[in-house]
């Protein structure tokens, strides 16, 4: 098979990018499966869990980059699955905070074991990754910028 390899760099590093997201996270779904989780309810887990508190959608919407609709239908969905727990403030308040439940804690700590993220990411060393963070954070800075920026 030929691979098709931009000219520009800029397009080689944003396919890149996307190649290494993609592939990450589809070994990140096949080892989350015998779990019942997906690798966004994964990460939702993790943060509860490091959180170690309720926490409420706007919170997790900060945590996750993910939109307050978006979360309250992943919400709903592990609160049927029976990972979280959702909780009223005040009895006739809008406002929800979520918590794990004791299944959650648990899939949270087996899911702690999968170490493949680590296994590929450890052919960089210490160093590199350290580099690669500070590189990746200044796309996602300059991105935010320009979405945030006024045409």
């Amino acid at each position: 098979m030929v691979e098709i390899i931009p000219q520009d760099s800029t397009l080689h590093v944003r396919y890149l990018i996307g190649k290494s997201r993609h592939l990450l996270f589809s070994i990140r779904r096949k080892e989350l499966a015998p779990f019942g989780v997906s690798p966004r309810q994964a990460n939702i887990l993790t943060i509860l869990s490091k959180l170690g508190r309720k926490t409420t959608l706007v919170e997790l919407a900060r945590y996750t980059d993910r939109e307050i609709n978006t979360l309250s239908m992943q919400m709903m969905r592990m609160e049927k699955d029976g990972l979280v727990r959702k909780t009223r403030e005040t009895p006739k308040s809008t406002l929800l905070s979520f918590e794990l439940t004791e299944k959650g804690q648990q899939i949270c700590k087996d899911i702690y074991k999968v170490v493949s993220d680590k296994l590929i990411i450890s052919v960089l060393s210490e160093a590199e990754r350290q580099q690669m963070i500070s590189m990746l954070n200044r796309i996602i800075d300059a991105a935010e910028k320009y979405t945030t920026a006024k045409p």
